[in-house]
This record gives C-alpha cells, sequence and structure tokens, in this order.
C-alpha cells in the first residue's frame, strides 16, 4: 500500500507540475520523502542505461532515446535534463504502473556526476557511460580527481562499463577491470601533436602521477596517452571513430557508417559516439543509427538557430564554470569561413552557488577568437567587466571588441545592416535573456 500511494502521489504532483510548466523534481522529492527507498520497490526493465560526466550527457542521452525509439525500443528517460536523485525518482515513477512496474524496454538514467552515488545506491545500472572529466563548477566539484572519487562510489561490481578510451582520468575507471567496452577516435587531421590550450589535466598519470606522453591531441587532455613510468595507456577502442571532417561536416564509424553533422563540433562527435556505442550493445545495426543521425539537430536547447533582424545566427549553449564547453563553443566560431561576429554574455555565474567566482574564465582559450574568421566580438552581461579584463590578456585588437552590460543593448548593437553571421554563446542561465531579443528559426 505504501508503494501504491508514493507513485499515485508523484504521478498526480507531476500532472500537476506539468500543466504549470514545473515540477521535474518535486515530485521525486516528496516521494522519497513518504518512501526513502522507493526506487528499490519498482520494478525495472532488463536494460538500465546511465549516463554520466562533466559534459555531454544531456545530449547523449536524447541522441540514445532517438535511436532506441526510431529502431522500435520504448525508453523511460529523463528528457528535462533533472539529473539528480529527486529528478530520477520522478522519471521512474511516472513510466511506472500503480504496482510498480517500469512501462519501457529500456530504463535511461542520466545522473548528475556529483551525486550518482546517492542515485545507484538504489539502481544498479546495467550498463554505465562515463564521457569524460573535466574542470567543471569548480565551488561544488573542485577538481576532476575529485569528482572521479564521486563516480567511483557509484559504480556495482556487475555493472557493464563504457568508457571514452580517450580520456585519461576516465579511462581508470576500467583499469585492472574486465567486462569494459571503450570508445575513443583514431587519429584526425584536426589533431595537434602538442597541447595549445590554457591547461593540461592530462600532464600527469592519473595512476602513478609520473610524466604522461601523447602522440596525439583530439582536444586539451583527450587523446592518445602513455604513462612514461608505470605503463598506463589509452586503451584500444571496441567503437571507433575511424575519420571525420568537420569542415565539411561529417564523421565515419568503424570504418564504415557515415554519418553527415548538424553541429560541426568534435564535441559532438564525441557524444554521437557515445550514443553509437549504446545502441549497438542494445542490437541496434550500425547502419540503422547512422540513418537516424545524419543531420540531427539537438531538441534539448543546447544550440537554437535564430534571427536578429535581418541578420542570421546560432546560440551555443556552454556550461559556465566550464572551460572546455566553452572552448568547443569558440572553435565553431572560428570554423566560419564566410566571417561571423561572436557575442559572449556572462550575466549569471552559478545556478546554485551564489559566490561571482570567474576564475573558471581564465582557463578559457579565448585566445582563438585572435582569427580572421572573427569580424568583432561583443561582451555582454554583468560580468562584462570581468570579461573585458582577460580578453585584455589575449593579443586580440581592442577596435574588434565592444562592451555592453546590458544585454538588449548588445542584441541592439547586432541588430545591423551587416551581413555577417553572429554566434552567441552563454549558458542555460542566460540564454533565455538573449533568446527573448530575437526570433527563433
Amino acid at each position: 500500500m505504501k508503494k501504491f500511494l508514493t507513485i499515485l502521489i508523484c504521478k498526480l504532483l507531476r500532472f500537476v507540475g506539468k500543466l504549470i510548466g514545473k515540477g521535474s523534481s518535486m515530485p521525486g522529492q516528496i516521494a522519497l520523502k513518504l518512501c526513502p527507498d522507493i526506487l528499490k520497490r519498482v520494478t525495472l526493465p532488463q536494460y538500465i542505461i546511465a549516463i554520466t560526466g562533466s559534459n555531454g550527457k544531456t545530449s547523449t542521452v536524447e541522441m540514445i532515446a532517438h535511436i532506441l525509439t526510431k529502431n522500435g525500443k520504448t525508453v523511460a528517460w529523463n528528457r528535462e535534463g533533472s539529473n539528480q536523485i529527486e529528478g530520477v525518482t520522478t522519471m521512474v515513477l511516472s513510466n511506472a504502473t500503480l504496482s510498480g512496474k517500469v512501462k519501457a524496454d529500456i530504463l535511461l538514467i542520466e545522473s548528475d556526476e556529483r551525486y550518482a552515488k546517492k542515485t545507484f545506491s538504489y539502481i544498479e545500472a546495467t550498463h554505465y557511460v562515463i564521457t569524460n572529466l573535466y574542470r567543471d563548477q569548480l565551488t561544488r566539484n573542485g577538481h576532476p580527481e575529485f569528482v572521479f572519487d564521486a563516480i567511483a562510489d557509484s559504480i556495482h561490481d556487475g555493472t557493464r562499463l563504457i568508457l571514452n578510451a580517450d580520456d585519461p582520468l576516465v579511462s581508470v575507471f576500467g583499469h585492472n577491470r574486465e567486462n569494459v567496452v571503450w570508445f575513443g577516435a583514431d587519429e584526425l587531421e584536426s589533431d595537434e601533436k602538442e597541447l595549445n590550450s590554457v591547461y593540461n589535466d592530462g600532464a600527469y598519470c592519473p595512476i602513478c602521477k609520473a610524466p604522461m606522453t601523447y602522440t596525439t591531441h583530439h582536444y586539451n587532455h583527450i587523446g592518445h596517452y602513455a604513462c612514461t613510468a608505470c605503463g598506463y595507456r589509452r586503451h584500444d577502442t571496441d567503437y571507433t571513430l575511424t575519420a571525420g571532417d568537420l569542415k565539411e561536416g561529417w564523421l565515419e564509424l568503424d570504418g564504415k557508417y557515415r554519418i553527415s553533422l548538424a553541429l560541426k563540433s568534435l564535441y559532438n562527435i564525441y557524444n554521437i559516439l557515445a550514443a553509437y556505442t549504446v545502441a549497438r550493445l542494445v542490437g541496434i545495426d550500425g547502419q540503422s543509427i547512422a540513418d537516424d543521425m545524419n543531420d540531427y539537430v539537438l531538441k534539448n536547447g543546447r544550440v537554437i538557430n535564430f534571427k536578429l533582424g535581418s541578420r542570421r545566427g546560432t546560440l551555443l549553449t556552454s556550461k559556465h564554470e566550464n572551460s572546455i564547453s566553452y572552448d568547443h563553443s569558440l572553435r565553431v566560431a572560428c570554423a566560419c569561413d564566410e566571417g561571423c561576429d561572436v557575442l559572449i554574455i556572462v550575466d549569471a555565474v552559478s545556478r546554485k552557488y551564489f559566490t561571482s567566482d570567474v576564475s573558471w574564465l581564465w582557463d578559457i582559450d579565448f585566445e582563438m577568437l585572435d582569427h580572421e574568421n572573427i569580424r568583432e566580438i561583443v561582451l555582454a552581461g554583468a560580468y562584462v567587466n570581468d570579461l573585458a579584463v582577460r580578453f585584455s590578456y589575449t593579443d586580440i585588437p581592442k577596435s574588434k571588441i565592444k562592451l555592453y552590460e546590458d544585454i538588449a543593448k548588445a542584441a541592439d548593437h547586432l541588430n545591423s545592416d551587416r551581413s555577417e553571421y553572429i554566434y552567441a554563446i552563454t549558458c542555460f542561465s542566460d540564454k533565455e535573456k538573449f533568446l527573448s531579443k530575437v526570433e527563433e528559426v
């Protein structure tokens, strides 16, 4: 009876929440107060696939759900991105019968990396994807090794790990462990032999702390690495990005499946590769996956095309307090051969921890905007002066940079008779402040 009432109340609260446009976590929060072990009391599907990591979780989960649904699977997943235990509980109970059986072939869980231990103390995933480990939200996450420890506590012995072999920090989860599936990229034309990013979290071996060497860098510390002392090295991959061209907008998986890209970003390619790996493991044919992912446009609001007067542009949502997310958005803009303007908005720093910490701005490779394809740079938001100080340490000519504390005035400035494409780069908290000034297309 307790299980029945808890599920019923959660469903009712979820229904009301949808009517008012809220309620992805609150119903689960109430359910956990009524029955703290409710997630242990429900009957789960054969496949329980979990995804965590610093970046790309929401996009990867959406892609997996898209592929599986297109191929006839019923999928229960937290499509709102509410990824702590309260949101996961809401999703699970909303997809369960009143008797407690989840009505899906596959339960697909996006989990916040910091709090994964709590979620998976109740649920044992059959497959567990770990996408990457980056510097992210320093106020709550500290550093990648701190996040590594948090994720490590969430892994069960019987869970099959699906790991990014190109990330030396993630690969430690599979060190001396059997039944691991590895995905990664072969050497690509866009790779660098020497690391040019502002910092290097792959400089030292995560096992023995000796110096590491790289034969190629895909980006930042992601690449082909080996320890100079203990022998720790990149693992051979089971599912592989074998070729790709970001300018032309295509990738090749396992030497035979070609996918055209709606978003020409290596970051996006890794999300596709992770989704491809999961889909193959649950029995979907490789060509079917490629067909489903051709020119796929994310529905989660991370990438939005817009019009501003007569000009067109794309909003790229980059996580504040996450430098690698920003770096990849900047790379997309720099690849615009026709020339573009770049708008960077920092109007709020953290949605949860109100510290006004902007130290993460110094880890972003803004230097790359000193590029012939970048015509004008507009900095906007409450932290515009912090941005301006950071840009003063680059070689970008001051004449190319405009400052506006008011986002509306920044939009008005860009609403001109110029023809250059606009890339607007900001975070989840600030994106609506800009989108309210433009027309989505």
